[in-house]
């Protein structure tokens, strides 16, 4: 098990900022960090990102908080984030299945 403090965020509206991202998550705790993912070649939010709150325990509150709310029209979802280093994986680190390569 990871220690739970990495959130997925999906359907986010293309309109929502990283920091904007990290108003919504702050309001169940502490954020460490709220990444909006972007296209690499347009510069545009790709719908969804990841936030890293302080403890496990802000984590599932804003999880329970969270999931499924209206943001400017379209219910997020949010669920723990899974590295993909689970599998025995040397070393490289995978974001969700994505590599970093923002």
């Amino acid at each position: 098990m990871g220690n739970g403090k990495k959130l997925y965020v999906g359907n986010l509206p293309y309109s929502v900022s990283s920091s904007e991202l990290e108003a919504i998550f702050a309001e169940f705790g502490t954020v460490e960090s709220a990444q909006v993912i972007v296209d690499r070649d347009t510069g545009r939010s790709k719908g969804f990102g990841f936030v890293e709150m302080a403890s496990a325990e802000d984590a599932q509150a804003a999880i329970d908080g969270l999931s499924g709310k209206e943001v400017n029209g379209r219910p997020l979802t949010v669920n723990e984030a899974r590295p993909r280093e689970e599998r025995g994986g040397r070393g490289q680190r995978n974001y969700g299945g994505y590599g970093r390569r923002y």
